[in-house]
């Protein structure tokens, strides 16, 4: 649940970037090349390819947290399962008996947070792969504004 928590807050942190922090930043970055008078000297090309490195690094941020999140919620659901497997057992064990209506109850019990990690896993898909497609289109178009030079 926690690792799903920090997933989504850094999903929704990157939707208010591009809310709010984007065009501010892209404005200023343009502002700024727009003010130089040279714009096709080595020194200028270096500022440029500056500028739109640090587009790419804003829109990139949190992007490969999210993916790691992503990729860590089925296997924190299946460790979810084992340790409930492993109780379940252990239950078995101590009460001597091999009584299926116990085993289903808690099976069942010890499938849920697998299933849960599905889940967020699922809910987070989408997002990691938008995102980092999101983040290459606008630094392309941050490049492209620079390059009607």
């Amino acid at each position: 649940m926690i690792a799903t928590f920090a997933m989504w807050t850094f999903i929704l942190e990157r939707f208010a970037y591009y809310l709010f922090a984007h065009k501010p930043t892209k404005a200023r970055l343009k502002a700024e090349w727009d003010a130089r008078t040279d714009k096709t000297s080595w020194r200028a090309q270096a500022i440029r390819d500056e500028m739109i490195s640090q587009i790419k690094e804003r829109t990139d941020s949190n992007v490969g947290i999210i993916k790691t999140l992503v990729a860590l919620a089925p296997l924190l659901g299946l460790l979810g399962t084992v340790t409930g497997m492993i109780e379940v057992f252990d239950v078995m064990a101590l009460s001597g008996s091999s009584n299926a209506r116990l085993m289903a109850g808690g099976v069942f019990k010890a499938t849920i947070p697998t299933m849960a990690g599905m889940m967020a896993a699922l809910s987070g898909l989408y997002f990691s792969t938008v995102l980092p497609r999101w983040s290459a289109r606008e630094t392309q178009r941050f490049a492209d504004e620079l390059s009607h030079y």
